[in-house]
């Protein structure tokens, strides 16, 4: 078994800091970190595990044109990769309580670009516990990765987390 490839952006916030406590429950042998910003297909081809994190922009973004975001700079290179050997999970931050319209709409995002690449995208999760409206992420009644709402239920991330890795190795051989 070879190591993970874990991908995220922006570095600084609550993505970084789930990507690095990803790492520790795994452990460094098994995983590798680099910032989505860094990297480009050669790098997430060394890798048949991938974990991607990313997060949902808030206030008015939604409204404007889109910021250069760590993610947006490298959507070019996300056709570049050999996706259909590879195991992918995805993991997204979001604000359920100040936009229940857009919760973890980023996990929908990626879902959407790499579903028709031929990733064979794993660790869905349910709603059940989440309180929103909508959110983009919603693939056939679940979410399409696992959503973590650091601003509001912090508290419920270790579990969370814990229990979607428990489902990644056991299932999915991650």
């Amino acid at each position: 078994m070879g190591k993970i490839g874990i991908f995220f952006g922006p570095e600084k916030g609550s993505v970084g800091k789930i990507a690095n406590l990803i790492v520790e429950k795994l452990g460094t042998i098994k995983a590798d970190l680099h910032l989505v910003k860094d990297c480009d297909a050669s790098i997430i081809d060394k890798y048949d595990k991938v974990i991607l994190g990313i997060s949902t922009i808030g206030t008015t973004n939604w409204d404007s044109e889109h910021t250069d975001t760590d993610w947006d700079v490298f959507q070019t290179h996300l056709k570049e990769v050999k996706w259909e050997n590879k195991t992918v999970a995805i993991y997204g931050l979001g604000d359920q309580i100040n936009y229940p319209e857009h919760f973890v709409d980023a996990i929908g995002w990626l879902y959407e670009k790499l579903n028709p690449l031929k990733a064979n995208i794993v660790g869905f999760c349910n709603k059940d516990g989440y309180n929103f409206n909508e959110s983009e992420a919603i693939v056939d009644g679940k979410f399409a990765g696992l959503p973590l709402d650091e601003d509001n239920e912090s508290e419920k991330t270790e579990e969370r987390l814990t229990a979607w890795l428990s489902e990644l190795i056991e299932n999915y051989n991650f």
